[in-house]
């Protein structure tokens, strides 16, 4: 109980620290699910946070969190699907996406580490397959080194 207790704390700090960076909301419908997406520095987390997920903590690695939540059904929940991705920059490089899935309590996100460089602007190509069904979510980011 403890331990459940603590992460989810964790995942209520790294939650705030999110929200607290994104100026505006992220989010497209893609049939019957809502996206909610954005893309940070992980510098932006708070040490105690990037070492519970596993995050590389660095100027230079940037953090990518999707959560889904079924619009179907009542107050959406959140909906566990599958997902991969690449990511390219300006120039043309691709940059691989590994999303892992973290369940806390009803919550559900994915995250993705990518590295990038000063003012690099990475445009990002996520599939999500629920069930039978796929979708595209695209969106950019330029990142900045801090």
């Amino acid at each position: 109980m403890k331990i459940t207790l603590q992460r989810l704390t964790l995942l209520l700090m790294f939650c705030c620290s999110l929200m607290f960076s994104v100026h505006a909301e992220n989010m497209k419908k893609l049939g019957n699910l809502n996206v909610h997406y954005m893309a940070i520095g992980a510098t932006f987390l708070t040490p105690e946070v990037a070492k519970a997920y596993g995050i590389t903590r660095s100027r230079y690695n940037g953090l990518v969190n999707i959560s889904i939540l079924d619009n179907t059904k009542e107050n959406t929940p959140a909906k566990s699907v599958a997902m991969i991705g690449k990511a390219r920059n300006n120039v043309g490089q691709l940059k691989s996406l590994v999303f892992r899935e973290v369940k806390e309590g009803d919550a559900i996100y994915y995250l993705a580490e990518i590295n990038y460089a000063n003012e690099e602007t990475i445009h990002f190509d996520i599939q999500i397959t629920d069930g039978s069904k796929e979708h595209n979510l695209k969106f950019s980011q330029k990142f900045y080194v801090d």
